[in-house]
């Protein structure tokens, strides 16, 4: 197979599928490699060079090219094009993308490695399934540990799947063939998790108020903008609020059974009230209200999991038990 696509946003499973492609080409013996990053329209030059010319001791080669866009332009996709239709059986082509989005999946270049080729996409590993991954990378690496531990663990690095090897092959350092538990996880693991908005917006449809509040802090600590913060709030609360009328709600695909749950709770919901706090919210952040904008946003996301820290504004205490 002469063409390799390997694109997604997760470097570790994206480095483990290049790794693959490389380990299986010097096994059939393309032993050089050639690596270009693609940055200016002028860099293809160099691209389309190296292709022209074979080496002059005639070893088989792997040409290795990074996209820093899944989009490479005008000039990329005529040149990709042009070189994956070069039928040179000394070179394997080995492309590197970030995610593409759905028009990219209509690109000339990605229909032209789809006829000689192969593509791999990345995704990442979710909550829901890191656990599991983690339990496959265990087995892989003959390391015994307690599920209890390995939610630890998947709590501490979700969202960084690279922290999570990395821990783990910590872990196999100094288990000593013995099972590890939670404690274990605790005193050598740091808390490397990583969170998006998406991620606040499905746990708040959820109802899942800890994960909830944790995600946000984790938002907090990386320095994410508080209005998207709001904006994923705003939007889990419209999504639900159409779902209970009927119509179809342009929820993320992963967050489809999220919004099942939020919907059977919506009838507690107090939509008018959420939308006065994601106000008060939003003047706090633009600085036209007294008080910290976080916490806003704190009760806010508790809010929608129905399970209120605070009363809504406006509304009085012993109405909002």
């Amino acid at each position: 197979m002469p063409v390799y696509l390997v694109s997604g946003d997760e470097p570790l499973l994206a480095g483990e599928a290049a790794d693959a492609v490389r380990l299986r080409a010097r096994a059939a013996g393309f032993t050089e490699r050639e690596v270009y990053f693609i940055e200016r329209v002028t860099d293809w030059d160099d691209v389309r060079a190296s292709a022209a010319n074979r080496s002059l001791f005639g070893s088989r080669r792997v040409l290795e090219v990074r996209l820093a866009s899944g989009k490479p332009g005008v000039a990329g996709n005529a040149a990709l094009v042009k070189l994956l239709g070069t039928a040179d059986p000394d070179t394997v082509f080995l492309i590197l993308a970030p995610r593409l989005d759905r028009d990219a999946h209509n690109a000339e270049w990605v229909r032209a490695v789809d006829t000689r080729g192969g593509w791999v996409q990345v995704w990442p590993v979710d909550a829901a399934r890191l656990v599991g991954w983690l339990k496959g990378r265990c087995r892989r690496m003959k390391l015994e540990v307690s599920d209890e531990a390995l939610k630890v663990l998947a709590a501490r690095t979700e969202g960084n799947l690279l922290a999570a090897h990395q821990e783990l092959a910590k872990l196999a350092l100094s288990a000593h063939a013995q099972l590890i538990a939670p404690q274990e996880v605790l005193a050598s693991v740091a808390d490397s998790a990583r969170f998006d908005v998406f991620q606040l917006g499905e746990a708040a449809l959820s109802g899942d108020t800890p994960r909830a509040l944790r995600v946000l802090a984790g938002l907090r600590a990386e320095g994410t903008e508080p209005t998207l913060v709001l904006w994923a709030l705003n939007k889990s609360l419209r999504d639900v609020w159409q779902a209970r009328a009927g119509a179809r709600a342009p929820a993320w695909q992963r967050q489809g059974a999220a919004l099942e749950r939020a919907v059977q709770r919506a009838p507690r919901l107090p939509f008018a009230a959420l939308a006065r706090r994601a106000e008060r919210a939003d003047r706090m952040i633009k600085g036209r209200a007294p008080g910290n904008a976080w916490d806003e946003l704190a009760l806010l996301a508790a809010d929608i999991c129905a399970t209120p820290a605070l009363p809504q504004p406006g509304v009085p205490r012993a109405a909002a038990r």
